[in-house]
């Protein structure tokens, strides 16, 4: 078994892209192994206060980096974007990248893809549309001709012209046995963001899939919130982070912001506490993330909450967090 990977998260929706950027390059240099890259349309609370296009980033970050692994954790190419669109910004990326960039793909927020006017579908058929998509992204990274006419999406005489050698590996994000039956063997990787071994395995169980441990990965991630005062870390994690307490089935259908501080409104900073370690204590940290490589992870990526922290962050905490997460990783 390969050593546990740990990432450095792109947050879309608390820095410019100017910042992430220059963020991606010290995450780089501090060490990490790769740097995942949320894709939004609007942050979660209005206190994040940023939301530039993930694509435009990570093209830049392609060029500006030279070792980290990249990968959007993830794009919906159901309904703001059509699949044929994202297998071209997919291939783009790869042949920007060299062959590190990998295409996390996931059924989306209504809080990024309501903002085309096609209205929100059921999670039923935003699953039956990711895995529609993902077979249109996967022919046309052939680079042959495509016509598709199918049940969601119809692809009329498309070709990519500029394809990696290497090709682009799809991670894709599920959170049960039916979406894991449905996606998983349509996939390179897994994407969650709970420490699941009952996940894995029922993903090592699907007929068609991948296995977790020798050809594919688990990539998950956690959020932290690193400060040498641990109430400041506190009180700021609950002003922009308080949303992830209603769980993914409220996260994925609600619009605006305006819902998150609404469905968030009674969420206490203690409350927030509880679920994100908070302060000065990497062994706290440490100890937050064990959940996943016990469960089987191959890959962790931390989001340092905070779009004004990052520099602190990456400057006195990841290179000793980084040390001890490897130390106490299998």
């Amino acid at each position: 078994m390969t050593q546990t990977r740990f990432g450095y998260t792109l947050m879309t929706e608390q820095s410019g892209p100017k910042d992430l950027v220059r963020h991606a390059v010290e995450a780089e240099r501090r060490g990490f192994d790769l740097e995942v890259c949320s894709d939004h349309y609007f942050p979660w609370l209005t206190a994040q206060g940023h939301a530039p296009y993930a694509w435009s980033v990570l093209g830049a970050v392609a060029h500006a980096t030279e070792r980290v692994g990249l990968m959007t954790y993830v794009t919906c190419p159901t309904v703001r974007y059509h699949p044929a669109v994202v297998a071209q910004k997919a291939a783009t990326l790869q042949l920007l990248a060299d062959g590190r960039f990998t295409l996390g793909l996931g059924s989306g927020e209504n809080l990024n893809e309501h903002v085309v006017g096609e209205g929100w579908p059921t999670v039923d058929t935003r699953q039956a549309m990711l895995a529609e998509a993902m077979q249109v992204i996967r022919m046309l990274l052939t680079g042959e001709l495509v016509d598709h006419h199918g049940d969601y999406f119809d692809v009329a005489s498309a070709r990519i012209w500029d394809l990696p050698e290497q090709g682009v590996e799809f991670a894709v994000a599920v959170g049960g046995e039916q979406a894991v039956e449905l996606l998983a063997p349509l996939a390179d990787h897994l994407v969650t963001t709970e420490p699941s071994t009952d996940l894995i395995e029922s993903w090592n169980s699907t007929v068609g899939a991948p296995q977790i441990g020798t050809a594919a990965r688990a990539i998950g991630q956690i959020p932290i919130c690193w400060d040498p005062d641990r109430e400041a870390a506190v009180a700021r994690a609950h002003d922009q982070f308080r949303w992830f307490a209603g769980g993914w089935s409220v996260n994925a259908d609600l619009p605006t912001t305006s819902g998150f501080a609404a469905a968030s409104k009674f969420v206490r900073p203690e409350d927030v506490a509880e679920q994100i370690p908070c302060g000065p204590d990497l062994d706290a940290i440490v100890e937050a993330v064990r959940p996943y490589w016990e469960a089987g992870f191959t890959d962790v990526a931390l989001v340092q909450v905070g779009g004004d922290h990052q520099d602190a962050f990456l400057e006195q905490c990841a290179e000793p967090l980084l040390e001890k997460l490897r130390a106490a990783a299998p």
